[in-house]
């Protein structure tokens, strides 16, 4: 069992899509981000790989037919290490958010079911795409929980945890016909998701720092009145829009096999502008940036490992 087979099992490139959900939601509420959103992050990134992991190890059978050359029916990495891995990444995740605090585990807790869930019952039926769009909006509520000291700080985080959400309920739903394609409604679908969050990114939202965001990270000293969308935040959006409509575009006027997972592909690294845009409305400019310098290394690695 090689680094580079666990590198592909633990898809070691989406990785880069994790982050920006704890950040996401450590913007969206007052408060200072520290070592309780650290701590938060590292469940995030566990309960994700935990997810990976079992994913595949619920997948073996089918992936001997369809993805042979998959660490698990290729024989590089054996199924109960696959399965023993997930179980304790999951556990790893639970104990960091035990450490982040009583709220933060409130939301790793659903949180670390709904992966399993998903893996293991509801992947293939029609709640799939909602229970995948639940856990990235939970994974965002996570750091809004490790980070808002005020009661109903999650609360504050809702907003762009629908937002969250909702794209990846269309890339979910995309990718259910990766393998075979055929599909052209679910690009069709995506491709109006995309367009329409976009719309709702260009919108103020009175949520974190509410009317008074403050420079650099999310409460940070020295608030300044806002004055108006950042630039940032248009940037940021127009990223997410474009990286997002293309493929799911192509996807839905030829529905190939091929192009659909290009769509899938598309759809998974426009996670990262989006994140990064809900940290610049939320008043949050430092985190943005974080979170969009972790598209590029996405893309390096994933040039390195195989994520189909």
């Amino acid at each position: 069992m090689s680094a580079r087979a666990w590198a592909e099992l633990l898809r070691l490139p989406t990785l880069f899509t994790v982050p920006g959900d704890v950040l996401a939601g450590a913007a969206a509420v007052p408060g200072r981000p520290g070592g309780r959103t650290l701590l938060a992050a590292a469940s995030s990134l566990c309960l994700y790989e935990a997810g990976m992991a079992l994913n595949d190890w619920a997948d073996r059978e089918e992936d001997a037919v369809e993805r042979p050359h998959r660490p698990l029916p290729s024989g590089r990495v054996r199924p109960a290490a696959a399965l023993a891995a997930a179980g304790a990444l999951t556990a790893a995740g639970l104990a960091l958010a035990a450490r982040a605090g009583r709220p933060a585990l409130a939301v790793a807790t659903p949180l670390a079911a709904t992966v399993w869930a998903y893996d293991l019952v509801l992947k293939r039926t029609p709640a799939g795409p909602v229970a995948m769009a639940a856990a990235r909006g939970l994974d965002l509520l996570l750091g809004a929980a490790a980070t808002g000291s005020a009661r109903g700080a999650v609360r504050r985080a809702l907003p762009s945890a629908a937002l969250l959400s909702a794209h990846t309920l269309a890339v979910t739903a995309v990718s259910r016909h990766e393998t075979t394609g055929g599909a052209a409604l679910p690009p069709l679908a995506a491709l109006t998701t995309s367009g329409t969050l976009g719309l709702l990114l260009a919108r103020e939202l009175p949520a974190g720092r509410g009317a008074a965001p403050t420079p650099g990270l999310p409460g940070s000293a020295g608030a300044r009145p806002r004055t108006g969308r950042p630039p940032l935040g248009t940037v940021l959006t127009a990223a997410y829009t474009a990286l997002a409509a293309r493929p799911y575009l192509h996807a839905a006027l030829h529905p190939t096999p091929q192009l659909t997972q290009r769509a899938v592909a598309g759809g998974i690294r426009a996670t990262i502008p989006l994140q990064a845009a809900l940290c610049a409305r939320a008043g949050a400019p430092v985190a943005a940036l974080c979170t969009a310098a972790l598209a590029p290394l996405a893309a390096r690695f994933s040039r390195k490992v195989s994520v189909t």
